[in-house]
């Protein structure tokens, strides 16, 4: 869904870049926040596998609920497909985002940490492996999304008009989220399913605050001195409950400088998709639309998992070089910021190729002579109002690779019929000139008819690139024949698509060692019940990445896109750095084992306990039985 989502912002609810990247990373930045809810109800409440399943119901009606705000004939709209009334589908799209926000947020911290469930303590290579599937699979199913998704939008439906059809591309997904509810609830008997423990997140936040308070109750007072800010809570707290604690915030400590990562990743589905809008995206016979291009990140996914998994990981091992799951992620944050290295290099190329349109106070002049000879034009005059004259100039280069283009004849009485390769009939102009209309990339028809003495009628077919625009002068006309002049407004987008693959190979690579490995040490160096908790604060970190992007889009407008990119770049290298020096003393754990002691210490305690007791009893009987003999 996500891969359509910033287009159908920009061009359906016509908001402009800015606005539709903001929105759509608010979106983002929610979905990442609401983990904290799911771990919470699923490891306090309904357990794992109840949240997963109530939670996908709100997810699936979140979907239904988005596609039903992206029906055209909701509200009136224009012949371009424009909606007159665009609160109705605002309204409609806000309520189903946020519901999906609810519905995937609460499932996230589960799927992963309930997957995790099913393996034993020994298990520990083949839980690694789970991971590796785990993000395998969710890859493919975005592999197979991202491309077929843009190909529903792109058809054409309505019932009054014909546009692109967003309520498919936003009502399939929501129809296949009920199938894998169906598929999921279908293998119940199967799973593992561990009980909830307790509002383990209101405990773990009281223990918090009590020894906060306590130390800074006794911070002048002579007391005996701690190892650890959190000993000060075990006066009342279990030691048990208070190392589970120190484990989990060592962890989330660590989490800090990770945001940065998922600022720089999550622009693919926003800056990096409206970069490929100004490219070409002709392959061979094959056309990619620019939402498209988002495929190439789930393809490499679904390639290099096994192969770094299976081949990468065991060589670097038989090197006997340590490459531990945080330099593995230090690693990866370095290869993003290379990857926006890359698409700011792209980003200046592209920008070669894009029109100068005046700035303010200036103004832009075209005289086109549609006579047989050469003419003089003198500019007499400091003042000039563009309202002067009768064609309406464009001042934006066309959008989704649509080409713009204008009529202007020397002739009289003369319609157009523009054929582009809709279902439409086309668009019929009578004029003597004419505005702009928007033709879709390929082959375009203009037949054109011209009534004086005789109805003459001829057709010109023009093969046009993307986001063009044209200025066409009908000079001549005769039964076969039209003396066309084609002026080249701007010119089409030349630079192509496959240029954005590099940077998406170097992001793809930092994903890979970055992210599957975080999945796995988040659980790794997790409590048995804090599971969900540390899955809910790794994904918080994708939510705050969001946030910054956010910020810097808002707050920061920098004149140019490629100037953005090497900020962000710059910023993540500056985070890779404080999060090695960070990972460099950080001492891994093992949960489990930790967990063992306590459950010895314990026992150890009920055996002495219970001995105390057998004894004191003993006590008890011999006195009664003195008391009786006396």
């Amino acid at each position: 869904m996500r891969a359509v989502l910033v287009l159908y912002f920009r061009y359906f609810l016509q908001w402009d870049d800015n606005t539709a990247t903001s929105i759509y990373h608010t979106f983002v930045a929610l979905c990442y926040l609401t983990p904290i809810l799911g771990a919470v109800v699923a490891d306090s409440w309904l357990g794992k596998f109840k949240t997963i399943i109530y939670l996908s119901i709100v997810y699936t009606l979140g979907q239904v609920i988005m596609a039903i705000s992206t029906i055209h004939d909701l509200t009136d709209t224009d012949r371009d497909g424009t909606p007159n009334n665009l609160t109705v589908h605002i309204a409609l799209s806000m309520i189903g985002l946020i519901l999906i926000a609810l519905g995937t947020g609460g499932i996230k911290p589960c799927v992963a940490a309930f997957g995790g469930d099913q393996f034993e303590d020994h298990q520990e290579k083949q839980r690694s492996t789970f991971f590796s599937i785990f993000y395998l699979s969710i890859n493919a199913g975005s592999l197979l999304s991202t491309l077929i998704t843009p190909i529903l939008r792109g058809q054409e439906c309505g019932i009054h008009s014909q546009q692109k059809c967003y309520p498919l591309a936003f009502g399939v997904p929501a129809a296949l989220m009920v199938v894998a509810l169906i598929v999921f609830i279908a293998g119940s008997s199967m799973y593992q399913k561990v009980s909830p423990q307790g509002n383990i997140l209101l405990e773990v936040c009281k223990c918090i605050g009590f020894a906060l308070n306590n130390r800074f109750k006794h911070r002048s007072k002579q007391y005996p001195k701690r190892q650890h800010w959190m000993d000060w809570a075990s006066e009342k707290y279990d030691k048990r409950l208070v190392a589970q604690i120190k484990m989990v915030l060592k962890v989330l400590f660590l989490y800090l400088p990770l945001p940065m990562f998922w600022t720089l990743f999550d622009q693919q589905g926003s800056r990096w998709t409206f970069q490929a809008t100004t490219m070409d995206g002709h392959f061979g016979s094959i056309q990619i639309q620019p939402d498209q291009m988002q495929i190439v990140n789930p393809i490499l996914i679904v390639i290099l998992v096994p192969i770094v998994d299976r081949l990468v990981y065991p060589l670097i091992k038989k090197c006997k070089l340590n490459f531990t799951p945080l330099r593995k992620m230090t690693f990866g944050m370095l290869l993003a910021a290379l990857a926006f290295v890359v698409a700011a290099v792209l980003q200046i190329q592209i920008d070669k190729t894009l029109p100068k349109f005046p700035s303010a106070g200036t103004s832009q002049l075209k005289i086109i002579n549609l006579g047989d000879a050469t003419v003089d034009v003198n500019i007499v005059g400091d003042n000039f109002s563009a309202d002067s004259f009768k064609l309406k100039d464009t001042n934006e280069k066309p959008v989704q690779g649509n080409n713009a283009i204008r009529f202007v004849n020397a002739l009289e009485n003369i319609t157009v019929l523009i054929k582009a390769g809709t279902k439409e009939p086309g668009h019929v102009l009578p004029f003597t000139s004419s505005d702009y209309v928007l033709l879709p990339e390929g082959v375009s028809e203009f037949v054109f008819s011209y009534n004086d003495t005789l109805v003459r009628t001829c057709t010109v077919s023009k093969s046009f690139g993307f986001g063009s625009s044209y200025t066409v002068v009908i000079q001549n006309l005769n039964v076969r024949i039209a003396k066309l002049t084609y002026i080249e407004d701007i010119q089409p987008n030349t630079i192509h698509m496959a240029w954005q693959i590099p940077q998406y190979f170097l992001m793809t690579c930092g994903e890979v060692v970055f992210s599957v490995t975080g999945l796995e040490f988040s659980y790794s160096q997790a409590p048995s019940n804090m599971k969900s908790v540390l899955q809910a604060g790794w994904l918080l970190t994708v939510a705050v990445g969001n946030i910054i992007v956010l910020i810097v889009a808002g707050v920061g407008q920098l004149p140019d896109q490629w100037a953005e990119y090497i900020l962000f770049a710059a910023l993540l290298v500056a985070v890779s750095i404080i999060f090695s020096i960070m990972a460099y003393f950080y001492t891994y754990v093992d949960p489990a084992e930790i967990e063992a002691q306590f459950d010895e210490e314990e026992k150890k305690k009920d055996v002495h306990e219970m001995s105390r007791k057998i004894v004191n009893l003993t006590k008890e009987k011999a006195s009664v039985l003195c008391v009786k003999t006396y």
